[in-house]
């Protein structure tokens, strides 16, 4: 194997050894999330005139789950390698910054797409899937993980210790996963507050996965691939530029 397939394998490895926790434990949450709104909601709500709230509800569980557990996986990994020291080892091998963002961010968008489909199967209990245009579903879920993973690594690689990572999660990453249209179309929202929606990237991440399997969205699915895509070269140039330069990590 060269050498950042096997960081790759590594880093597959290091979350498939406690899979309980990085795989089941977040399909476990996003069917407690499906339990407890489609309960509540069912009978109250309708989206785009002719949708049952849960069938409107599962993509968003769905992509919520692959954008959390893609951005915790880079990111607890780099941070765990940084307090415990064992980075150092890494830095003595010839690998390039492009190996280490490319095993770090396919490890992560793997993991995603594996909690992906683990929420995707159990919710088939409770909502006959749709499949309206399949190639946004898998457009969407791997632009989503890996804009996730992307920045899951520039949060890994900016943290010193849990405590910052936490922050970085509970007040930027949490706050847009869940007022991106999870649990709601923002067509349901004052026009104030939909205007501020527009300016959340994770919102077309959201809409523009859902469209995949309704064929409806709230914006043109080819305005979300736009503003994914754009996002996540950007992130991702800033990624390889701290890789490069050794950001945090040749100290």
């Amino acid at each position: 194997m060269t050498g950042w397939q096997t960081l790759f394998k590594k880093e597959v490895l290091r979350f498939w050894k406690v899979g309980f926790q990085t795989v089941a434990a977040p399909v476990l949450t996003s069917m407690l999330y499906l339990l407890i709104f489609g309960h509540v909601l069912e009978d109250r709500v309708q989206v785009y005139g002719h949708l049952s709230y849960t069938a409107f509800l599962v993509p968003g569980l769905v992509m919520m789950g692959m954008l959390q557990n893609a951005f915790a996986n880079s990111s607890s990994s780099l941070i765990q390698s940084k307090i415990m020291g064992s980075l150092v080892f890494l830095l003595l091998t010839p690998l390039s910054h492009r190996a280490w963002f490319g095993a770090y961010v396919g490890a992560s968008m793997l993991r995603a797409l594996m909690v992906g489909l683990g929420v995707f199967i159990a919710t088939l209990f409770y909502a006959a899937p749709h499949f309206a245009a399949p190639w946004w579903i898998v457009a969407f879920a791997l632009l989503g993980t890996a804009l996730l993973a992307t920045l899951g690594v520039i949060a890994g690689l900016w943290a010193d210790k849990f405590d910052q990572m936490a922050a970085f999660q509970n007040f930027l990453i949490m706050p847009m996963t869940f007022l991106s249209g999870v649990f709601y179309s923002i067509q349901s929202l004052p026009p104030f507050w939909q205007a501020v929606s527009h300016l959340n990237p994770f919102f077309y991440m959201i809409d523009g996965f859902r469209h995949g399997f309704f064929g409806v969205s709230d914006v043109s699915p080819w305005i979300s691939l736009g503003v994914v895509g754009l996002a996540w070269a950007l992130v991702s140039a800033l990624a390889l530029h701290l890789l490069r330069t050794g950001y945090k990590i040749r100290n």
